[in-house]
């Protein structure tokens, strides 16, 4: 299959045996395993994922890799092709009644964080995510308290998902290169994640928190809360967002007055 990449869908190529290998590894589907795959492209990742597992469900947007895809994987397994947008694709119905889907992707560049918040809003349904997306992202993703790279990504995917980093991979791995390096994470949902009342309410706290990083909470947080208010729960309203722990974003969420 060969197929000029389009640069409105943000498509890179990956096609590096090795790192195939490496993310099937990670993955280590098993027959039985309900897999979904984000982007499928070429089908660098899909044939083996297919033939470890048996079967296949892939969400592709650009319509000219879909039959190719289909052709390219007889013989290999059941490979169900969902022509769509996988920012507005409803992954419950995969799922079924009390199913556990494992999502599997190179992602876009360009729609990598709107799409990991789609998925989080579907977190009930996953059983765990191995995405590659770019370096600098996963860094972001897996930040602790204090760096730079701390946000609010960050701390939205870490209040839902254990964020694990597994392996950079260069440019070199991919038609046409990227100009960054990219990373492979892998996301597994908490069993319990921490009890949160409102969460349309702690998203929008903790946007306003690192919205202005250089300010302080006293300033950042005072359409929600008064910096009294925060210096009750043991917060200084003199700190930082990225100085804060995600425990601290939920104990400032949970203080929050309804009509605010």
């Amino acid at each position: 299959m060969t197929h000029q990449p389009r640069k409105r869908f943000g498509q890179h190529f990956l096609h590096d045996p090795a790192v195939v290998q490496r993310i099937v590894a990670a993955v280590a589907p098993q027959p039985g395993d309900h897999l979904v795959e984000i982007g499928p492209g070429e089908g660098a990742i899909t044939f083996e994922l297919l033939r470890a597992a048996g079967r296949l469900d892939a969400i592709e947007l650009d319509r000219d890799l879909v039959a190719p895809l289909r052709a390219r994987s007889a013989g290999l397994g059941e490979l169900v092709l969902h022509s769509a947008d996988a920012l507005r694709f409803d992954f419950r119905p995969l799922a079924g009644a009390g199913g556990k889907l494992r999502l599997v992707g190179n992602l876009p560049y360009n729609i990598s964080t709107p799409l990991l918040f789609h998925l989080l809003d579907q977190a009930d349904c996953i059983r765990d995510m191995h995405f590659m997306l770019q370096k600098e992202v996963v860094e972001r993703m897996a930040a602790r308290p204090g760096g730079r790279d701390y946000g609010r990504l960050s701390v939205m995917l870490q209040a839902r998902c254990t964020v694990t980093p597994l392996f950079t991979v260069g440019p070199g791995a991919f038609r046409p290169p990227p100009k960054v390096d990219s990373a492979v994470v892998r996301l597994a949902p908490l069993a319990q994640p921490p009890d949160i009342a409102d969460p349309a309410l702690f998203a929008r706290l903790v946007a306003a928190a690192f919205a202005q990083r250089r300010k302080t909470l006293r300033n950042t947080l005072k359409d929600h809360l008064d910096a009294e208010a925060i210096a009750a729960l043991g917060i200084d309203p003199g700190a930082r967002a990225e100085v804060l722990a995600l425990g601290d974003f939920v104990r400032l969420a949970a203080a929050c007055k309804p009509h605010r």
